[in-house]
């Protein structure tokens, strides 16, 4: 044991878990440890608010595997980061939140900046270290940093303010990481034979091969079985898209060729995804879920197993060992494999609909003149795209119809905020994602309604030079809730139109570079030097008020008024 300060022993901790890289705002409440982060090799990046900081954590974490880590103030800058920390939740991110508290000695008093910081995270993450021994600091923050990793999700290390003074005898424990199995060999013998007999087996791809690096092992095996690959919904860098059994993501804006292959599956294998609701319901009038074929499923968190569809094969695994071990049975085994004896019609049959699906995206929405039609500008912007981009977005209605046209090549490429579906995720995500890979570009896509939340981070990448690219969708409107007023409230416009201010000047103003393009074949080369810009760079795209469908059609009924006084009225 060594004797060292509570602030030493904090410090030496985040140093042994390999923290580079800490997000927050400056606070008193954590001061002692903050002047030492930078001779322990930390670098502490300050930001406009917590929520953005959390968002950086997030990007760092799911584009390099590692923590994540974020800190702030006691109290308000704590209770900022909540939506955050809910986001790295249902994006399975590594996510460190730490929470200095009100001190020890005055908890439940009401004093300045007090509240209780325990229950406020307890549904949104994975592990909470509540810590109440200054000498325990280093074991309760090195088990959260282990269980972050171990079960891919945020955790709170929350320590009152005043045990950071003192002096301790401390060990600085070593991090510890859980060797994953490819599952049960029953489960996995089960999941191969099903596959054995398929004559249209599909895979679905889902974060699980992105979080696991599992993408060669699951081509491996869609190549001997010659099996079409989707991709679940915002997973679509779980398959390389140039790939020619490579059909695209289901869910919200999906693709269509991936929901007429799935639905003709007589068995589906679904690789690293609980196959969550909002993924897998019907989209483009087509309901695809296929309703006789059997569902093998494979995840490492057994709770998800069966959740959401019914399955007849559950496997307990890590889903990139489970795809090899699959694959080393097939091979293996005596039992002819059905697929083998109509590999060329299932393939001709997966080229159509691709090349249908493409063909159909060539003409859909693709008009001409100022402002932009959304399809549009985002063809133009997947035509552009540099082939190592990292794409964030935020919720709303372009940025969701964007999910028909973001291929990527490689994991660890497309980061969205998940069924969480919170604005003002995909800029400060962007940033982190930056800080994690300087080496590729790093692409926000975010509608005005959303922008109008994140701006402010503008002022961290100019403070920090971080290049960003921001495309702003700018139809002054918050889209996706317009089109419900359209389909169910006879067009009453409340609170869902906007008037916004030229954001590309904006940008100037805070000292990065501001591009405001209103034709489509503006769009590619404004794209490509906003990423090849050093500097911070927010390309602003005038776009037509064009509604894509809504979310989900499910959510809303038309209105039934008993009064009469509002029956029928009208928004002057």
């Amino acid at each position: 044991m060594t004797r060292m300060t509570p602030s030493e022993a904090f410090v030496e901790t985040l140093a042994a878990n390999d923290v580079k890289y800490v997000f927050g705002i400056v606070g008193s409440a954590f001061m002692d440890a903050l002047d030492i982060f930078e001779p322990a090799g930390i670098r502490f990046f300050p930001v406009a608010h917590e929520q953005g900081a959390g968002h950086m954590a997030d990007g760092y974490a799911r584009v390099t595997g590692k923590h994540g880590v974020c800190i702030g103030q006691n109290g308000p800058g704590v209770t900022n980061y909540v939506t955050a920390v809910a986001a790295a939740y249902w994006a399975h991110s590594p996510v460190v939140c730490i929470t200095p508290e009100t001190g020890a000695n005055t908890m439940g008093l009401g004093g300045f900046q007090e509240t209780d910081q325990i229950p406020i995270f307890s549904k949104i993450t994975k592990y909470q270290a509540d810590i109440r021994r200054s000498d325990r600091i280093p074991e309760m923050m090195g088990r959260a940093f282990d269980i972050a990793i171990a079960e891919r999700g945020p955790v709170q290390i929350n320590i009152p303010r005043d045990l950071f003074y003192g002096e301790i005898d401390v060990t600085i424990p070593k991090p510890r990481r859980i060797e994953r199995a490819a599952g049960g060999p029953d489960s996995l013998e089960a999941a191969a034979r099903a596959l054995a007999g398929a004559k249209f087996p599909v895979i679905l791809a889902g974060g699980g091969i992105v979080m696991g690096g599992g993408q060669k092992e699951c081509i491996a095996l869609a190549e001997y079985l010659q099996a079409p690959v989707c991709t679940t919904y915002l997973h679509n860098d779980a398959f390389p898209a140039s790939h020619p059994l490579a059909c695209g993501p289901l869910g919200y804006q999906g693709s269509k060729a991936a929901m007429k292959l799935i639905a003709q599956a007589d068995v589906v294998l679904a690789l690293g995804t609980r196959l969550g609701p909002f993924g897998t319901l019907p989209q483009h009038g087509i309901d695809y879920w296929p309703k006789n074929a059997k569902i093998i499923q494979v995840d490492v968190n057994s709770r998800v197993l069966g959740l959401v569809k019914a399955i007849d094969v559950a496997v307990q695994g890590d889903s990139r060992l489970a795809a090899s071990a699959i694959l080393e049975r097939l091979r293996m085994s005596n039992i002819a494999v059905a697929c083998h004896g109509n590999r060329e019609q299932r393939l001709a049959e997966v080229k159509k609909q691709k090349n249908a699906w493409e063909s159909e995206l060539d003409t859909w929405g693709q008009g001409n003149g100022a402002p932009v039609a959304p399809r549009r500008a985002l063809r133009e912007l997947e035509r552009a795209m540099p082939k190592n981009a990292m794409v964030t977005t935020d919720i709303g209605n372009i940025c969701s119809v964007s999910n028909s046209y973001l291929h990527f090549e490689r994991p660890n490429s497309f980061f969205a905020a998940m069924s969480f579906g919170n604005c003002g995720y995909a800029f400060p995500t962007a940033i982190g994602c930056r800080i994690g890979a300087p080496e590729r570009p790093a692409i926000a896509y975010v509608g005005d309604g959303a922008w109008g939340i994140s701006f402010n981070e503008m002022l961290t990448c100019v403070r920090e030079n971080i290049a960003v690219t921001a495309v702003v969708f700018n139809n002054n409107q918050w889209g996706a809730e317009k089109k419900n007023q359209v389909d169910f409230y006879d067009n009453r416009y409340i609170g869902t139109n906007l008037v916004n201010p030229s954001w590309a000047e904006i940008a100037k103003a805070f000292g990065g570079e501001g591009i405001r393009v209103d034709q489509p074949d503006q769009i590619g080369d404004a794209l490509k030097k906003a990423t090849s810009s050093n500097r911070f760079t927010l390309l602003e795209i005038m776009t037509t008020q064009e509604l894509g469908d809504p979310f989900r059609r499910d959510a809303l009924k038309k209105p039934v008024r008993m009064l009469d006084k509002y029956k029928a009225f009208t928004v002057t």
